[in-house]
């Protein structure tokens, strides 16, 4: 069985970063999903798929692994630039705006 370790891409409907700074080691689905002949739900008797361990660092989360004798893959995050304006939200309502800010 290999696991994965990644960290986890922040929200696309978000510009903050929150939850995406701990490394997540997931398990893979070992069985298929089945339908549910009653009601429709998809079901799996594969509980282990649920699973996702959070780590604060790479390390911990590779030596996790090896511990437990699991056959991991690291994907590495893709780094991107802060999204920081320099006076943010409050500069909409400030004072000493060079332009009056109409709607």
């Amino acid at each position: 069985m290999r696991v994965r370790i990644y960290k986890p891409a922040r929200n696309a409907m978000q510009s903050g970063i929150a939850r995406t700074k701990l490394w997540v080691l997931e398990f893979p689905a070992a069985d298929a999903r089945e339908i549910d002949p009653l009601m429709g739900w998809t079901s799996s008797d594969d509980t282990q798929a649920q699973v996702r361990l959070r780590f604060e660092t790479r390390k911990q989360a590779e030596d996790y692994a090896r511990e437990k004798g699991l056959d991991f893959v690291v994907i590495e995050p893709h780094a991107r630039a802060a999204n920081v304006r320099p006076r943010g939200y409050g500069e909409n309502f400030a004072t000493d705006r060079r332009a009056p800010w109409t709607h």
